[in-house]
């Protein structure tokens, strides 16, 4: 009898542990949203996950909701696009240390008509400029995302504050990439995205790229670990093994290899060790 117990106790105290090691192997990502909607996750973390057995959750919202959920302790690791935002995340003691992971750009798409004539231009400053000067419909995704932060930053380099026209010509959606594309094409209005979401959109119309190719319109992506002595509940080992991969030359190709319709949409570009 004491021999069963023994045993019945010993498996208890085994599944008990098995359980917990279980719960370790999963994290949570707070993303921006770009890279959900453009498919690669789908893409990487099944590669990941088969050769770590760690399961990569993610949370894709925009880049300064995911930051404010990583300092509410709600994620172990940050993937966004906004470096100065991020910086001040890691400089608060949120976050452990900032690598830069991977790149592309941004765009400014438009309808055929073109009615603020922008089309072929390459200097972004002046085609917000005539965009402005024209009235003609802008939709902002207006919700603190990285590409909302980096579209209200080249306004204001161009001198233009759009929000004195907000509900006007310039509309101001509060939603992601998806939604603000899809209620922009429905009004006819200009619209900066990402280019990786813009590959992969579906519903493009009559929509293409208008603007492109000016350097302020760069689009880095970082790769952050929540910090566990602000978080304390982080899985430091499982977050940081999932960063480690992503810089490796392996996860590095990972992100190069993926495509969509035979066009790359992230540059990998993390600092080699």
């Amino acid at each position: 009898m004491k021999f069963a117990k023994l045993i019945a106790s010993t498996a208890l105290t085994l599944g008990l542990a098995g359980g917990a090691f279980a719960q370790e192997q999963s994290i949570i990502v707070q993303s921006t949203t770009s890279t959900a909607n453009s498919g690669l996750y789908d893409y990487l973390l099944p590669i990941y996950t088969g050769e770590s057995g760690i399961t990569v959750n993610v949370v894709a919202v925009g880049t300064g909701q995911a930051i404010k959920n990583a300092e509410n302790c709600d994620g172990d690791l940050l993937l966004v696009h906004a470096k100065p935002s991020e910086e001040k995340f890691v400089a608060a003691g949120f976050g452990t240390e900032r690598t830069d992971l991977m790149y592309n750009d941004f765009v400014i798409v438009g309808p055929e008509s073109d009615p603020a004539g922008v089309n072929g231009m390459d200097d972004v400053e002046a085609a917000l400029t005539k965009i402005s000067e024209a009235g003609a419909l802008f939709a902002s995704r207006g919700d603190d995302s990285g590409t909302h932060k980096k579209e209200v930053a080249l306004w204001k380099a161009a001198g233009i504050d759009p929000t004195e026209a907000s509900g006007e010509w310039y509309r101001e959606t509060g939603s992601g990439m998806g939604a603000t594309l899809n209620a922009g094409i429905g009004m006819g209005a200009y619209v900066m995205t990402d280019r990786a979401t813009w590959i992969s959109f579906q519903n493009k119309q009559d929509y293409a790229v208008e603007v492109e190719g000016d350097e302020n319109l760069f689009n880095q992506y970082g790769v952050i670990p929540v910090n566990p002595e602000k978080c304390p509940s982080v899985k430091i080992d499982a977050a940081q093994d999932f960063a480690d991969w992503l810089i490796s030359d392996e996860g590095q190709k990972v992100i190069a290899d993926y495509k969509v319709d035979g066009q790359q949409l992230f540059f990998p570009n993390a600092p080699k060790n």
